[in-house]
Parts: structure tokens; sequence; C-alpha cells
């Protein structure tokens, strides 16, 4: 009856683990009524590195007495150009112009903006622009949102008249430039929207000067500003390619001398264009259109340092950095790939002459150092991602030559992290490097995500707050390391314990990886959370030994379902400001609108699985297992049969590496990242494996019933009868290894690298030296 409780009570850990993660969420504070009116100034391309006391002086003491921030201004079109970033701005979502952009940059588009009664304005092109965004477009975005969520609007200048226009293109109070006196046009409508002006190229000198108009602007929009009003002064786009992060100040009461931030991006310092338009309405206590606002309102958190130099120093050096990662991203996945390709290709002949023969003829096998110089390069590769990830604690984006600076530090990481494994204790058994290596990517990016994931933002191998995608928690690449991570340490430790305790074990490390992936304190991925819940629940079911049966599925499947269900209940009973995005889109599934977020889950999925290396990663990383590991003589059946639980961690991590990448819409990048580790390292222990897959015991030397334990992989160093060496000996010291097999109460059966324990010991009957000739070598599956 207890073993046939046990899966339903595993299950049930699984589930309420997995709910537990998800369902708490921080209090983020509601935004409250703070202003009377509301002024949003912006200026195209304005960027920390142009603010300083002589250039920029009223931006500089709006920013001591105000809240600061670094502004993503992601839009429908990527670079953001000015245009793109106002209609954006307009829309509470991503919006872009309509019309076709010949390269990369931004082209020059004039706006038609007509005066035909002297007090507002129109927009001819407003209403092709709405229906370009509401049918071409996959993010439902509705242009003038914003005004048409307050009575009266007023726009200065050109720009501004785009984010002011209603959908129908009607401006309610118009000014070409600002008037000699702002204060009665500012003062006459709730919300204004002023166009300071842009600043552009990278001269210096040039930007300077720009930014030294745009404050000149902004000076005297504070000098006519309402009473008790809140001024937000933005970098609302990009001029030219790459895209940067800009300015974001908030100056108004109950905004000062903090930093901003949003819950779309739970970062401090952080926030997106699209949350500008919420944090209006919310400051006026406006109520939000309903669906319509993909952003949410904007915060002042303390924790700002006094010195204001520093403070802007913070989000200046995340520009640099978030730029210099966009450079150095692409080239390191690319050899990353290319690397762990060639590696997988000089495996090959190891593989197929790992394996000793018994008699006196066969191939000569492989040198000895050529097989350590292999390890030493597979347990680099599986390392490189951890590595990468750690750099990232050094600033090397600040020098002249950021990815020589990368790689240097990077290529120490992995020299050190190998050094470490290699000198660990217990290296030479068979399990030996591939529990080290899990261990240490687990601790790399588990500590980093309990200490705020500060290697993951702007990280090369973390996420870019320039894609606008992700700004706090598990990135896709660091996703797919802690799975593949914490899976393979639940199987190593899982495959030191009896039989009957590996499903504990496997869950309580799984549950635990669980929390933190799944946790909005953490590592916030509720997908990445359900895909790693069916993955610990297949790895628990199989970790004993035996196949995936029905039944097994079954309770895997449910599990994964009932966290899903669950937490889909509890995050849809929030409040819609509150929701996650497994809830928003069951919002949206029920109002008729769930097929956009279908369709950008799609195209985001085809766009990485076409442009991604990591895609590459993972199809070589698959052939490698298919075409080679999983052959008769690639080592990694044998690998399975003696150790299940190995097994099943690689089961599971299969099985969460993908359902996360499909239903996160990363494609295959989940999977690449957990196969540079999983590969790698499945390699390796297979060459051990085959290494000693001619080794013998005597027949009938173990118990009856024993599953596993028939014929160690890993046999004694001997003395055949004639005096001869037996068939397989390496001539190396030898210990017992405790990883073993399905060994009853916990002997040995498997000696990695070692002599087994004393048979008498484990009540088997002495080894004897292996005899020659064509005897089997199979290993019974557990």
């Amino acid at each position: 009856m207890l073993r046939r409780l046990t899966p339903v009570l595993l299950t049930l850990a699984v589930v309420v683990l997995g709910i537990t993660a998800l369902a708490a969420r921080p209090d983020n504070g509601a935004a409250e009524r703070s202003a009377d009116f509301v002024v949003l100034a912006g200026a195209a391309g304005l960027r920390w590195e142009d603010v300083d006391p002589q250039t920029t002086p009223t931006l500089w003491r709006m920013a001591e007495q105000g809240s600061i921030g670094s502004l993503s201004v992601r839009s429908a079109h990527r670079p953001t150009c000015p245009v793109d970033g106002w209609l954006t701005l307009g829309a509470g979502n991503f919006a872009a112009w309509n019309g076709s952009r010949s390269g990369e940059g931004c082209p020059a588009t004039g706006v038609t903006v007509e005066q035909p009664d002297g007090i507002g304005a129109n927009l001819p092109d407003q209403e092709g622009v709405v229906a370009y965004n509401q049918d071409r477009l996959s993010w439902g975005a509705t242009p003038g949102a914003l005004a048409e969520s307050v009575r009266c609007s007023v726009a200065v200048g050109p720009g501004a008249a785009v984010a002011a226009a209603r959908p129908f293109g009607r401006v309610d109070r118009y000014a070409p430039v600002l008037p000699a006196d702002p204060a009665k046009v500012l003062g006459s409508c709730v919300l204004s929207i002023v166009d300071l002006g842009t600043v552009d190229g990278e001269d210096p000198a040039s930007r300077a000067a720009q930014a030294r108009q745009v404050d000149a602007q902004l000076a005297r929009v504070l000098a006519a500003r309402p009473p008790r009003s809140l001024v937000l002064v933005a970098g609302v786009s990009d001029t030219d390619t790459p895209s940067r992060l800009h300015v974001a100040v908030a100056d108004g009461p109950g905004w000062e001398r903090g930093w901003l931030t949003s819950p779309s991006t739970a970062r401090e310092g952080y926030l997106q264009l699209v949350d500008l338009a919420p944090t209006a309405l919310a400051a006026l206590g406006r109520p939000m259109p309903e669906r319509l606002f993909l952003g949410r309102p904007a915060l002042s958190v303390d924790g700002r340092p006094d010195d204001l130099r520093a403070a802007i120093d913070a989000p200046a050096d995340a520009d640099r950095e978030a730029a210099a990662q966009r450079r150095v991203a692409g080239w390191f996945f690319t050899l990353l790939a290319a690397a762990q390709v060639a590696l997988a290709v000089a495996v090959l002949p190891l593989l197929r002459r790992a394996r000793r023969h018994a008699g006196p003829h066969g191939p000569e096998p492989v040198s000895r150092r050529v097989v350590a110089v292999v390890e030493l390069l597979l347990i680099g590769a599986a390392l490189a991602v951890p590595a990468a990830l750690l750099a990232d604690a050094v600033p090397w984006w600040r020098g002249h030559h950021a990815g020589w600076w990368f790689a240097s530090v990077t290529a120490l990481l992995i020299v050190g992290g190998t050094a470490a494994v290699r000198f660990s204790p217990g290296h030479e058994r068979t399990l030996g490097p591939l529990g080290a290596v899990a261990g240490l990517a687990t601790l790399v990016v588990g500590v980093d995500v309990l200490t705020g994931s500060r290697l993951q933002l702007n990280g090369v191998v973390g996420y870019s707050a320039l894609e606008g995608g992700r700004y706090a928690g598990l990135g896709t690449v660091g996703l797919g390391v802690f799975i593949a991570g914490s899976l393979l340490c639940g199987g190593w430790l899982a495959q030191r314990v009896r039989r009957a305790w590996r499903p504990a074990v496997m869950v309580a490390v799984g549950g635990a990886a669980v929390v933190i992936v799944g946790s909005p304190y953490l590592g916030a991925d509720s997908i990445g959370a359900i895909a790693l819940t069916a993955g610990v629940s297949v790895a628990a079911a199989i970790c004993s030994g035996g196949w995936l049966t029905v039944s097994r599925l079954a309770w895997a499947t449910m599990a994964g379902l009932a966290v899903t269900i669950g937490f889909a209940v509890v995050d849809a009973g929030r409040p819609e400001a509150e929701r996650g995005s497994l809830g928003r889109f069951l919002a949206a599934l029920g109002d008729g609108t769930g097929g956009l977020t279908v369709h950008r889950s799609s195209a985001a999925n085809f766009q990485t699985l076409v442009n991604s290396p990591l895609t590459v990663l993972a199809l070589a990383g698959a052939a490698l297992v298919w075409f080679a590991l999983l052959q008769p003589w690639g080592g990694l059946m044998r690998l399975f049969g003696i150790y299940p639980a190995i097994r099943a961690a690689m089961a599971g991590t299969g099985v969460a590496a993908g359902l996360g990448g499909v239903l996160g819409g990363s494609a295959l990048d989940v999977a690449g990242a957990a196969g540079a580790l999983v590969v790698p390292m499945a390699a390796l222990a297979a060459l051990r494996v085959l290494d000693h897959s001619t080794d013998r015991t005597q027949p009938g030397s173990g118990r009856p019933g024993d599953e596993g334990g028939a014929a160690p992989p890993d046999g004694p160093t001997g003395e055949g009868p004639s005096g001869g060496r037996a068939a397989g000996a390496t001539g190396r010291s030898i210990r017992p290894d405790p990883e073993a097999a399905d060994a009853p109460e916990g002997a040995p059966a498997e000696s990695g690298r070692g002599t087994p324990a004393p048979d008498a010991a484990a009540g088997r009957a002495p080894r004897v030296p292996a005899q020659p000739g064509p005897a089997s070598t199979e290993v019974p599956a557990g």
C-alpha cells in the first residue's frame, strides 16, 4: 500500500510546492492619486550621459529632488524611432507608425498636423495608423488610448500631437511651439504632453548643444507648471541603431529622491515607455482603460544614493553595459555553439574505441593522456555558460575593448572551474565530474537569483533591458542551466541512496528548484516553474528504475496540470493590475483577445528558432545523443541501465527544457542552454562507463534479485590465472565508488574508477579476474 501511495504523495508534494511558489506575490504598493495635473515632457534620444550640472542644469536640479530611472523605449518596431516612441507613449502599449523602413536606422517620417480651428489639431493619418496597429501588429495597441482616458489634453509640438491624438485623429488643444507664457496652455487641461526636441548623433559637442536646448525648453515648462502637478521627463525614443536606455525623471508630490520602478519591470531603477501612460492616469486618479494598456503605473522607491552623481552613474553604467552586451552576446553564443559541435565530433572516435576488448586482439586503446585532455575540454564546455554569467560580476564593459575583456574573464573562470572539478573529491568516479559540474552550475545561477539576479540583468548570458522582455528574475539561458543543473544534482544525490528513497530525494531537490524558479520574489518565471514541475515529476517517476510507463506519465502530466490550474485559479482571482502572465492570458481568452497572445508567442518562437545560436546548440546536442551516445557503442544506454537516477534526471531535463522554451516563446533556447551543460557531461560519463565495460565478475556473484548489480562496469585491476593482467585493466589505483547502481542495501555495485568494496561485506561471492574470450559484456538495466 505504501509503494502504491508513494507516487500520489510525491505528486501532491510537487503540486503544493509549485502552487506555493507561484501564488505568493510581493506587495509592490498601489499607485495612488498624487497630482491635479500631469505634464509629460519628452525628448527623443535623451540619455543619462547627456545630463550634467553644466550642460543641463534644470534637468540636473529636477533629478536631484525627484525620482530617476532608466527608461526602456521598446515599441512594436526596432529600433524605436521618434514617431514610434510618441505613438507608444500615447497608446500605453507597443505601437508603431505605419510605413516601410529601408534600412536599420530611423527614416525621416513627416507627420501631418492640421489646425482647422486654431484651438486643437487633427492628424489625418491617425485612422490608418490605428488600423495598422490593430490589424497588422500583434500587440493590439490602440493609439490615443491615453487621450481617450481623460476629458481634455494639451499637446505642444508635433511629437506631442502624435501622442495626444485620439483614435480618430483629434487633438484637444495644440500649440506648435511653447508660447511665451506656457502657464495658460499647461493649465488648460489636466494632461499636457510637450515635445522638448531631439538629441541625436554620437558627436559629443553636437549632443551637448542639443541637450542644452532641451534643457532650456524644460526650464520654461517647470517655470509655468500648474500647482500640485507631476512632471515626467522621458527620452521617449532612439534616434538611431543600436537601441539604448534613456532618461526618466519624475518630479512632484510623493516622488522625492527615489528610484523609479514599475510592476512591469519589478526592478528598482527601471521602467518602460509603456508605463508612462498608466502612471499619468494613476497620478490623476483616473480609471485605466480595460485591456488597452500593457504597462503598469510607475512607483518611487527608496534606496537612491544621496549623491546625485553616484545615482546617475548607475543608469549610465546600465546603458553602457546593455549596449556592450548586445555586441558581445552574439559572438559568444556563436563561438560556444561552434566549440561544442567541434567537441562532439572529436568525441565520436573516442566513443568507438573506448570499449576495451577482452581478447588478445582488438583496436589499440586511445592514449590516457588524450582521454584526460578531452575530459577536461568537456568539463570546460559544460561550465562555459555559468562562467559567462559569473563574468558579469566584473565591469568588463567599461574597457575600450569590451569583448576581449569579457573573453579573458570568462576564460579564466572556465579554467578555474575546470581545475576545481578536476581536483574535487571523487573525480575519478564515473559520476564525479557530472555531480561537480551540476553543483557548480546550480550554485552560480541559484545564488545570483537569491541575491536579486544582478548578474542576469544586461549580462551576456542573461537578458537585456533594451529588449524589454524581462528586467528581473531568471532569464531564458539561466532557466535552461538551472533546470539541467538542479535535476542532475537531484539525480546524482538520488543515485547515492537506496532505491526506496530516490523519488523523495528527487522531489526535495526539484521542489526547491521549482520554488526558486517560480517565486515572484526570486526567479519570477511562472512558465518555467510549470515546465520544471513536469520535469521533476517525470524524473521522480522513473528515478528508481524501469521505464516511463503510461501510469507514470499520467502522474507527471497530472502534476504539471495541477500546478498550472491551481496557479491559474489563484492568479485569475487577483485584481487586473496584479495578475501575472498566466492570469492575463486567461482574462484575454475570456474576452476573446487571447489569439493575440498566441500569435505573439508563435511569432517569437519562430523568430528565435531561426535566428538564435542556441538552436544550433540544441540540435547539435540532440544529434550527438541520438546518433552516437544512444547507439549500442555509445555508452549512454549502458550508463542509464547502471544509473537509473541519472537517466531520470536527463529525461526530466528534456521535458522541462522543451516545455519551458515552447510555452515561453523562446523555442529551443532553453533546451540549448540545458544541452550545453548536459550533453558534455553525458559524453564524459559514457566514456568512463565504456572504458570499464569489459570488467567482469564471476557468474552468480550477485545475490538473487539484485537489479543492475550483476556486472559492475568498473571492475578491479587484478592478475589473471596465468599471471597476465585482466582485460580492461587500467593499471591505476582504484577506490570504491558509493555512486552504486541498484546494489542491495546500498552496497557499491559500480566502482567508477576504483576497486569494489570487499565482497564479503556485501554478502557476495568474491570477484575473480576476467578470462580472455568472447564473454558477454552487457549489464542488465536497472
